[in-house]
């Protein structure tokens, strides 16, 4: 299954924010705790160049908390500051403002060098769809100003909104990239909801899951389904959460279609509890800056 996802507005997007770009002092990169490395737009990379910038790792309370420390650390050997977030429980929040002040200092300690009054910091959120940027934009806000959604592509539009007298905000639309070189990347986008179920073929986003869970977290996908052994064969697989759980048509046939909502549900449910899909050890040295 190849999966892409570019509606027109992500490109409208793209030329707003390089026209924005010049108003704002710091880019806070919103990025899904779970898939740090798949859930970065290569395209920000070329659009912000040299502009400070802080990762936000956004749903850290899904994701493994020992590998995001792991990724936290890996940012930092990149001279990238990055947090762990939870902009849904607003866990956080504070740190953001701290960590821009510091990113910012020797900016606004040149301007006011030069006379220059001192003034909020302008930030500017960038990130996929369905990270989590209008509820944390609501949270900085402390009320409800953006449009919020639990499917991707909610955002439209930019609009600047004040956090205090501290900092200023524009949010933007989600931007995915046009195509997705690595298919793995894809996978791990749909599993996590950046990308609408009803373009997907679940099946194979599930297979990918199932594999990924034998792989690395083994004892919470027996436990979550009463695996004595987890079969080699995926139909296996399937056949048994399937017959367990109820997923049937008409004869006693497993309904694989059921099956394939029922585990993608219970992923991001968090239904095996915290998992991360990637860390820092299985990207290739350098990749997460050259993407």
């Amino acid at each position: 299954m190849t999966i892409q996802w570019f509606p027109g507005h992500m490109a409208k997007a793209r030329r707003e924010v390089t026209e924005k770009l010049k108003l704002v002092d710091i880019i806070f990169e919103l990025v899904d705790a779970r898939i740090p490395y798949s859930s970065r737009n290569p395209m920000i990379d070329e659009i912000i160049q040299h502009k400070p910038r802080l990762v936000l790792l956004n749903k850290a309370d899904m994701a493994d908390p020992e590998v995001t420390k792991e990724w936290i650390a890996y940012f930092s050997e990149k001279g990238i500051k990055a947090l762990a977030i939870n902009s849904q429980a607003g866990q956080g929040m504070r740190e953001i403002t701290q960590a821009s002040q510091e990113i910012l200092k020797e900016k606004f300690d040149r301007l006011r060098a030069k006379g220059v009054k001192p003034r909020a910091i302008r930030a500017m959120i960038l990130g996929i769809p369905n990270a989590g940027k209008s509820t944390l934009i609501n949270r900085l806000a402390k009320k409800n100003i953006a449009k919020t959604g639990n499917t991707p592509g909610v955002t439209k539009a930019q609009q600047w909104i004040k956090v205090g007298k501290e900092m200023e905000l524009l949010d933007t639309p989600g931007i995915l990239w046009p195509k997705f070189e690595d298919q793995e990347v894809g996978m791990k986008l749909a599993i996590t909801g950046a990308i609408k179920d009803t373009i997907l073929n679940l099946q194979d986003v599930t297979v990918y899951a199932l594999r990924f869970l034998e792989r690395v977290y083994p004892e919470r996908l027996k436990e979550r389904y009463k695996f004595s052994e987890i079969p080699e064969e995926i139909v296996e697989v399937f056949d048994h959460i399937g017959k367990l759980r109820g997923c049937l048509m008409g004869g006693g046939m497993v309904d694989y279609d059921k099956v394939a909502e029922l585990v993608i549900r219970e992923i991001r449910s968090e239904k095996f509890g915290p998992l991360s899909f990637e860390r820092p050890r299985d990207i290739q040295l350098g990749k997460v800056d050259e993407k």
